[in-house]
Parts: C-alpha cells; sequence; structure tokens
C-alpha cells in the first residue's frame, strides 16, 4: 500500500508539473505580445514627454505619428545614416555598452504645432541600484535643450526615483550642452543648489546622491556620443 502510495504521489506530481508548465509556456505565449504593445506605447509616451507633449496609453500612438516627423540611425565614426537600422528599435543601453567608435545612434526629429524641430536622443546609464535611462530633445541649434524626461527600474522611492517626476524633469529646459566657446560641457547636476545663472547646471536629487552622479554620468556620456553630429548640424544650419 504503501509502496502505491508512493507512486501515486510521484505520478500525480509530475503530471501537475507537466500542466503547470505547459499553462504557464502557453500564457506566456499569449502575453508577450500584449507586453510588447505595452513596451512599445511606454516608449512613444517618454518620447513624446521629452518635447512636452501631454499624453496617455491612449493617445500615445496618435500623438507621436502627429509629432514625430522623422528618425533615423547614424553611426557614431562617420556620423553618417545608417539606412539598415530602425531608430525606433535600438536599444540604447546595449549600445552604451561598445566602444564609441561602434555605436549606433538613433534621432528623432519631431514638427511642432508651431513650425519649430526639435531633435530628441535616448539616454541609458546606471542609477543607485539598477539602469536609469530617458529622453532628451533639443533645439533646432542643438546646443539647448527643449525638454527631458527620465525613468529608472529600481531607485528609492522619495529619492532616487525623484528622477522621474515632472519638477526634476522641468529644470533640463533651456540649459546648454555646449559653452559660448564651442565646447561640450554636457549637464551638471549640483548638489545643495544650482546657480540660477549657469548654463548647464541643475539642482541634484536631494538624498539622492549616487542616483545624481549615476544621471550626470549618463548625460555626458550620451549626449557627448552625438556631439560630432551636433556641431555637423549646427554647421548646416
Amino acid at each position: 500500500m504503501k509502496s502505491f502510495s508512493n507512486t501515486y504521489i510521484f505520478v500525480f506530481s509530475t503530471i501537475m508539473v507537466v500542466v503547470v508548465a505547459a499553462l504557464l509556456s502557453t500564457a506566456a505565449m499569449v502575453l508577450q505580445p500584449l507586453q510588447e504593445k505595452n513596451i512599445e506605447i511606454q516608449k512613444k509616451r517618454n518620447i513624446l514627454s521629452s518635447i512636452r507633449i501631454e499624453n496617455n496609453a491612449k493617445n500615445a500612438e496618435e500623438l507621436y505619428d502627429k509629432f514625430i516627423s522623422d528618425s533615423y540611425v547614424i553611426n557614431a565614426d562617420t556620423e553618417e545614416k545608417d539606412e539598415s537600422l530602425n531608430a525606433f528599435e535600438i536599444e540604447m543601453g546595449l549600445q552604451m555598452k561598445k566602444s564609441p567608435e561602434h555605436r549606433s545612434l538613433p534621432v528623432f526629429i519631431s514638427s511642432l504645432d508651431d513650425g519649430t524641430k526639435k531633435y530628441i536622443v535616448p539616454v541609458h546609464g546606471k542609477g543607485l541600484w539598477g539602469p536609469i535611462y530617458g529622453f532628451v530633445s533639443l533645439n533646432d541649434d542643438f546646443i539647448t535643450l527643449y525638454g527631458a524626461v527620465f525613468n529608472h527600474d529600481d531607485e528609492t522611492p522619495g529619492l532616487g526615483a525623484e528622477i522621474n517626476t515632472d519638477w526634476f524633469g522641468a529644470q533640463f529646459t533651456d540649459k546648454k550642452i555646449f559653452n559660448n566657446s564651442m565646447e561640450f560641457i554636457s549637464i551638471d547636476l549640483v548638489k545643495g543648489g544650482a546657480d540660477p545663472e549657469s548654463l548647464n547646471e541643475v539642482d541634484a536629487i536631494s538624498g539622492g546622491t549616487l542616483t545624481s552622479n549615476g544621471l550626470e554620468k549618463m548625460l555626458y556620456d550620451c549626449l557627448g556620443s552625438y556631439q560630432t553630429y551636433f556641431k555637423n548640424q549646427m554647421k548646416n544650419n
């Protein structure tokens, strides 16, 4: 009887494991397209937010099609467009792991209702506990920031997670990434308060020093990858 009982438990357990695994696999396959769509919509929302377009999950795709007029990928080494790549599909986190000359850099172009053009680039780096990322938009002088939006996976609520707040992103508007001598200076996050007269300073996050440092480095590394492209565009304007 004991042998029968043990065999029954073993067979039953095996069947349950197989059934549960099959159900989980099926659920994953069914949900994957939905998950991918949600990721796509969130990316479009972030791009729109970087150009200060209010949006939600329902209207993001429509607004994206309205305001994003073009996109392309440039080769960091030659600054030429790579027509074989789709800008939306490029993962900046993977590109930043490559040496600078081997990076493929996405550029998104927005045409706003007032007729102005904004140029949007992704940024990706390391925070205190995990990745931080976002999008930064520039005016067509390629010097002045128009907007910025940042996000994170694991930063501390109330501290490093503040990079995802409106007040923090709003600080970057009208800041400059080149000085008057056309030297690349990126953006400095200043602990204790930025100088209001500074070209490129914003307030760091109180209590979030390591996240602020990570974001400052992210901007320097990512925007710095585009600096030759930016300067070339200035010459063409």
